[in-house]
């Protein structure tokens, strides 16, 4: 199977409701979309998670299409028969870049699947059918608000609930959902927004009965996070600090954290990603499927790769319509709070074209030079 080029798609998805947290706010998701297109005649599609602004990450939209047009898909269209293993190997001269590559790896994995008539939950080793599914809630307008977005989730059925905290926005809010809820799965995430001189603060959210707190500190302190780990009970759960295998790798080995957060775009891709849930699986941590407000394409890979084994927490694996009242593909729908496995071939849900045309606002093409 080969490729003969990519077609880029930026669109604009409006969200149900607002998201905030430490990084601002989001009104819309802008997409960075990805299809392979073979000389077969299958297309692949990947979905690149890139937000519109390097907050997250050092990675942004206009970036990751900037870099995929100049150098990683005409390395890879020059390469000729490129199987999605072979990607990660081909584009390491070209620093950097994880979400752009992972995009790329994505979508000439769900074209080769597609050929070989092979899902993606079964190519990546999924033992599970369903998955739990967790939520993550952002910062609220005021303690009110979030107790109402929270029980919304609550009466939907989602298995576990994460709240965004920051410097001001913690105890207090933490404190009233815990005492709304207290047998619910509650977690937190920080996104770098506390310090090492924090720990005697963030300990007093031990007695929450957290499940974990995510990413306390700056993602280069891994240091600080094994020494914030020796002062709370609260397990440590490590996200934009792991960037890699390698990464995972010395966190766990320095026992900056117990717990690791598995994003796919962050790592480079699904193959990486499993890479690192073996690594975390064979240490004993546990991990879980992180989310970047996915459309359906992204969120079907992410259900499939959350479907291994190791993957023993609910992830940020949430039901479409917690984020968009239209998705590009066919709703990912929540019953009895899980999710159901695709098991189609490749990525395994259906696009729908007619409304992927009305929200495209930019197309480009990179093609195979003869």
């Amino acid at each position: 199977m080969i490729i003969k080029g990519f077609e880029l798609r930026q669109v604009l998805l409006p969200l149900v409701r607002p998201f905030r947290t430490s990084f601002g706010t989001q009104h819309e998701r802008e997409v960075l979309l990805v299809r392979a297109i073979t000389t077969e005649g299958i297309d692949g599609w990947a979905e690149c998670v890139a937000m519109s602004e390097p907050v997250y990450s050092p990675e942004y939209v206009a970036g990751s299409r900037d870099v995929i047009e100049r150098f990683l898909a005409p390395t890879l269209l020059a390469a000729g028969d490129v199987r999605a293993e072979e990607v990660a190997g081909l584009l390491k001269p070209f620093l950097g870049h994880q979400m752009a590559k992972a995009a790329l790896e994505t979508a000439i994995l769900d074209a080769q699947l597609k050929y070989e008539g092979v899902s993606f939950g079964s190519y990546l080793g999924a033992t599970k059918t369903e998955i739990d599914c967790g939520v993550s809630v952002g910062i609220a307008p005021n303690v009110d608000a979030l107790l109402e977005e929270v029980s919304t989730y609550v009466k939907a059925g989602y298995r576990r609930i994460k709240l965004k905290i920051e410097p001001g926005w913690d105890l207090e809010p933490v404190r009233e959902v815990r005492d709304a809820w207290p047998d619910m799965p509650l977690q937190v995430d920080a996104n770098q927004a506390y310090h090492r001189d924090d720990a005697v603060h963030l300990a007093q959210l031990d007695r929450f009965n957290l499940l974990l707190i995510e990413q306390p500190l700056n993602e280069h302190d891994v240091l600080g996070h094994a020494m914030l780990a020796r002062q709370l009970s609260t397990p440590i759960c490590l996200d934009e600090s792991i960037t890699s295998y390698e990464a995972a790798r010395d966190a766990i080995a320095i026992e900056a954290t117990t717990i690791i957060n598995i994003k796919p775009g962050r790592v480079g891709g699904y193959l990486e990603s499993v890479r690192i849930h073996d690594l975390c699986v064979e240490n004993g941590l546990a991990v879980w499927c992180g989310g970047m407000l996915e459309t359906g394409i992204g969120r079907a890979a992410n259900v499939a790769l959350a479907a291994l084994p190791g993957f023993t927490l609910p992830g940020d694996t949430s039901a479409s319509a917690r984020y968009f009242s239209r998705d590009i593909t066919e709703p990912f729908v929540m019953i009895d709070g899980r999710l159901t496995v695709p098991t189609a071939p490749g990525i395994g849900v259906e696009i729908d074209f007619d409304f992927l045309e009305s929200i495209t606002h930019e197309k480009s093409n990179c093609v195979k030079k003869s």
